[in-house]
């Protein structure tokens, strides 16, 4: 059975110029042309575009592209290792999320004792503390999500209680797929006031529901991926 890019546009609510987009990259293999040269695609084109809108709000275009091109090449476990290094990443988010809200429920909210955060830290001693790489602490000091203070003495980053609590946060979201949800996330601990238990509690439990949100969306994108594998008959013990 052929169908018309129309066709498919309107069952999966995306449009004709998406179509064209992800065949252009190579996302999907190359469409047929009637006789008028218009493009034709079959059952195995509209399980490639179903498993793209499928995949990609759990996985991004990054991920998705890149298994829907193995899975072109028949390199089916390169894929499926692809989606499972992707599920990993997740699930390591969210046992960050789950340690950040547990130190916001049961530590004195200004002192931190179990981790032993001092007044202020350097760099090196909060990525030390957090397993964060400083080029990452540098680089959301840059687009603005931490501002760290200066030493008059050095003119090394000090690091406060807040910082620290804003770096907690925001490694939780490191793998996170660019939303407009990731951005709200984001703005909102940018500009989270840290005497504020509640409200960075709250912040902890909205990005554990996002987590969990995703975990659900990549689910649904597997389903997809294994329906398109059926369709191509590429699924062997």
């Amino acid at each position: 059975m052929t169908r018309k890019p129309i066709d498919i546009a309107r069952i999966l609510q995306i449009s004709t110029s998406a179509l064209r987009h992800y065949e252009a990259k190579g996302i999907v293999p190359p469409s047929e042309r009637s006789t008028n040269g218009y493009r034709v695609y079959t059952e195995e084109h509209m399980a490639y575009f179903a498993c793209i809108k499928a995949m990609s709000p759990g996985f991004g275009m990054d991920i998705t592209s890149e298994v829907l091109r193995n899975i072109q090449k028949n390199q089916i476990d390169a894929a499926l290792w692809l989606v499972n290094e992707a599920q990993a990443s997740l699930q390591r988010d969210k046992m960050m999320a789950e340690k950040t809200v547990q130190i916001l429920e049961t530590q004195e909210y200004d002192t931190l004792p179990s981790i032993e955060v001092k007044e202020w830290m350097t760099i090196g001693e909060v990525s030390a503390k957090t397993d964060i790489p400083s080029s990452a602490i540098r680089h959301w000091e840059k687009v603005g999500l931490i501002t760290p203070s200066r030493d008059a003495s050095n003119g090394y980053r000090r690091f406060s209680h807040s910082d620290f609590i804003k770096i907690l946060l925001i490694r939780t979201l490191q793998t996170a797929v660019y939303s407009q949800e990731i951005v709200t996330l984001k703005q909102a601990i940018k500009e989270l006031d840290h005497h504020n238990a509640e409200q960075t509690k709250k912040i902890a439990h909205d990005i554990r529901n996002y987590l969990n949100k995703v975990n659900r969306e990549q689910l649904r994108g597997l389903h997809y991926l294994y329906r398109l594998c059926s369709v191509l008959g590429v699924l062997k013990a």
